[in-house]
């Protein structure tokens, strides 16, 4: 490998992977402090967070209180959170949304001026602020306007990131259990030029969200394929929790489209009731809450009733609800819906469950550092211990938008400390060339789309997990060996990318002896004691 003089690289003190809230509210609070870049592989408001339409939990009114969500937060996550995580979460709420308004996101009101508050599964009380029923959008829009206007900011769009720096570029050996790996940067793939590009920071958030386009029915983009897990992972950094994908139980019922409409969790807290195509409700048999239960039980019911009827979809049903109110309070699910001929305040919805958010992710503190040297990770594409086996309705951007606060605190006081690595090589791609054939790379996608859909779907089994596994190792070796040989390009390294997290979930869900949460495996059906 070549090495290159350290002055003519990119170089900065903050580097970014990932646009959405967490990398976005960190870039706005670490700006004032040193040079920062945010890089998105494609644009910069094109992010998962866009597609966050119910809205951001925290404690406002009475007769709420911080005790409440919390003991929420800690139910839904069956046993598996971390309680000093959930409480710090929770009790920085309102500071963090106070900050989201400051940088310019409008939240709904009534009419006497305070929070529009909505109620979704598994909450106890009205704490959801939301714009809309897009209220993502509005947040990306506001951190997205905030950033633009900042000249402290570098913004890179169309820049991939391939692989995370480590000592392992220097030379060295790297174990994953070795306490003192760190990162120096990372080699980021300029989609404009197709050169791969040597990126210095002094310290890196990997803000890269999650991992749903590893399966064929997601409410996820496309490019939500786990990038950030995956570069860590093969970094030898810590992740945790994979097994644990929660399957939004409500996703429109259209396949010719991908991703899936998300219908937000908000519309069964408005009252909106599940049925059978037959039109008798179920949600009794499965929970005591009925359609207020949590997602695993919903998305669990709602399979289990698909599987014994032989129905394509159930119904979600809002038409008793007052018509304009529904407009009001729903206008993109009503519009959507209306352009596919559905009226939703005069006929029922079509729903079926879809992979929608990684609770497992990269292995991060309280102060949201991994166990790799000055990185840190926010979003979900981290695992912060709040959400545990399942996660509350609504937790993810706040808990985003917290834990990029805590990184950023952690990490300004770091960077007079620290200085760039002049060791770093170049990327090498000597050898290599373009693939012959895209089919190679596209095919190989489908196949693992499949893998995951039908055998590491929302219920397992031991015989369909090592399907799984057996199928997935081949398209690893397969895919391991064409990018050694080819040229980097975006398709094969998400194809690598969602290969890596697909292993991570199979083999954490192998190891998950129980089922737990958003885990369920039909050899295992009951919940260990911890």
């Amino acid at each position: 490998m070549r090495t290159k003089d350290i002055s003519a690289r990119k170089k900065y003190d903050f580097l970014i992977i990932g646009s959405g809230i967490a990398g976005l509210s960190f870039a706005l609070k670490v700006a004032q402090h040193g040079s920062v870049c945010v890089i998105n592989k494609q644009k910069l408001d094109n992010t998962t967070t866009v597609y966050a339409q119910g809205g951001i939990s925290s404690v406002t009114y009475q007769p709420d209180d911080f005790e409440k969500h919390v003991q929420d937060t800690l139910v839904a996550g069956a046993g598996l959170c971390n309680p000093d995580t959930v409480r710090m979460v929770v009790t920085e709420a309102p500071e963090q949304i106070k900050q989201l308004m400051d940088w310019g996101t409008r939240f709904d009101k009534t009419q006497d001026g305070k929070f529009d508050l909505h109620r979704e599964g598994g909450h106890s009380e009205h704490r959801i602020l939301h714009h809309k029923d897009n209220t993502g959008f509005e947040i990306q829009r506001a951190l997205t306007e905030a950033v633009k206007s900042n000249p402290d900011i570098t913004l890179l769009e169309d820049h991939f990131a391939v692989e995370i720096i480590t000592q392992h570029h220097l030379g060295e050996k790297v174990t994953r259990w070795r306490k003192d790996i760190e990162c120096y940067g990372a080699y980021v793939l300029n989609r404009q030029t197709n050169a791969v590009e040597t990126i210095l920071a002094k310290v890196t958030l990997m803000a890269s969200g999650g991992v749903g386009g590893a399966y064929q029915t997601t409410t996820n983009p496309a490019f939500a394929t786990g990038d950030g897990i995956a570069m860590v992972y093969r970094a030898k950094g810590q992740v945790e929790n994979m097994e644990f994908i929660q399957f939004h139980p409500t996703s429109l019922y259209n396949p010719a489209e991908r991703p899936s409409f998300l219908i937000t969790e908000a519309m069964r807290g408005y009252g909106g009731i599940l049925r059978r195509k037959d039109g008798q409700k179920f949600m009794h048999k499965y929970d005591e809450r009925e359609n207020l239960a949590p997602r695993d039980i919903v998305a669990r019911a709602i399979d289990n009733e698909l599987k014994t009827t032989g129905d394509e979809y159930v119904y979600l049903d809002v038409t008793h609800k007052d018509p304009e109110e529904t407009r009001q309070h729903f206008p993109t699910i009503y519009q959507k819906c209306l352009s596919l001929g559905i009226d939703i305040t005069k006929d029922q919805i079509p729903v079926v469950p879809a992979a929608h958010y990684s609770c497992g992710g990269i292995k991060v503190d309280h102060h949201a550092r991994t166990t790799i040297g000055r990185l840190y990770a926010a979003g979900e594409c981290s695992s912060t211990g709040l959400h545990g086996a399942n996660r509350l309705a609504s937790n993810s951007l706040l808990e985003a938008v917290v834990y990029a606060d805590a990184a950023a605190k952690d990490a300004v006081p770091l960077i007079k400390q620290l200085d760039w690595c002049h060791r770093v090589p170049e990327w090498n791609d000597e050898g290599t060339s373009m693939p012959e054939e895209m089919v190679l790379i596209t095919q190989s996608r489908k196949e693992l789309e499949q893998i995951m859909s039908y055998y590491v779907g929302i219920v397992r089994s031991n015989l369909r997990l090592k399907r799984a596994l057996d199928r997935l190792e081949i398209l690893y070796h397969e895919t391991e060996n064409l990018f050694q040989r080819s040229v980097v390009s975006e398709e094969l390294c998400e194809l690598r990318n969602t290969i890596q997290v697909g292993y991570l979930i199979i083999k954490m869900a192998q190891l998950r002896r129980e089922s737990r949460g958003l885990h369920y495996n039909i050899d295992f059906p009951n919940q260990l004691d911890l």
